[in-house]
């Protein structure tokens, strides 16, 4: 299991000195919508100045006509980051399209396909889906599968049910960690480390317990410890 530090803060600055605080784990650095709207490429050309040991997960959640993602996914590719997610929602042949396209580079970084929300809660998941969390995650799981991607994001209430039904290597990544039992803020499906190791997950995703401590290198070394 890996952990991403999300970097949620109002300001670059603010992130900038984050990253400093870290700098010395291992750990991945996810940049959100706000975030790379905010501070774009030269922002990631930052993290790479304070540690090029740094990996990126782009969490733009790429979600258009299947030609408009493959043309956002090989722009991506100039942006020299380590993984980025699209929709599952788009649908199978948007999702191919996008692996299709990332085809003619020697390597590319990690594709995830995002299932479910961990904003959702049930009924409202519901609402927008006609169909469980579950039962929808686990059918998009297979159609990122069946298009080529690495993986999915996912709750880790999902993680261990979508291994089942693709593959144990098939990754999932989990936001809404609260690694100590923090408030679940506008999250509604959260968990633990130690659940989300007990259900197979890849990668966690931990922000606000992290920056809005005082002592974020302290924090980060309790969760990796917990691996």
């Amino acid at each position: 299991m890996e952990l991403c530090v999300a970097l949620d803060l109002p300001t670059k600055e603010e992130n900038l000195v984050l990253i400093e605080k870290i700098k010395a784990h291992d750990v991945w650095l996810k940049v959100g919508l706000r975030t790379y709207i905010r501070d774009g490429e030269e922002f990631l050309k930052a993290i790479k100045e304070i540690n090029p040991d740094f990996k990126i997960f782009l969490d733009l959640k790429l979600y258009d006509i299947p030609n408009t993602m493959a043309d956002a996914a090989e722009s991506i590719m100039g942006l020299g980051v380590d993984m980025f997610n699209v929709h599952a929602s788009a649908g199978k042949r948007a999702m191919e399209t996008v692996m299709q396209r990332l085809e003619k580079f020697e390597s590319r970084p990690i594709v995830l396909a995002v299932t479910a929300l961990t904003s959702f809660a049930e009924d409202e998941f519901q609402a927008v889906y006609e169909s469980s969390i579950q039962q929808k995650a686990n059918q998009f799981a297979k159609d990122a599968q069946d298009a080529g991607l690495d993986g999915v994001v996912c709750s880790a209430f999902e993680s261990r049910s979508i291994k089942n039904i693709t593959d144990v290597n098939f990754m999932t990544l989990t936001p809404g960690i609260r690694p100590f039992g923090e408030d679940a803020g506008d999250q509604k499906r959260v968990a633990d480390v130690a659940f989300a190791k007990n259900e197979s997950v890849d990668f966690i995703v931990v922000g606000r317990p992290i920056y809005q401590s005082q002592n974020p290198a302290e924090v980060v070394s309790k969760i990796l410890a917990q691996f």
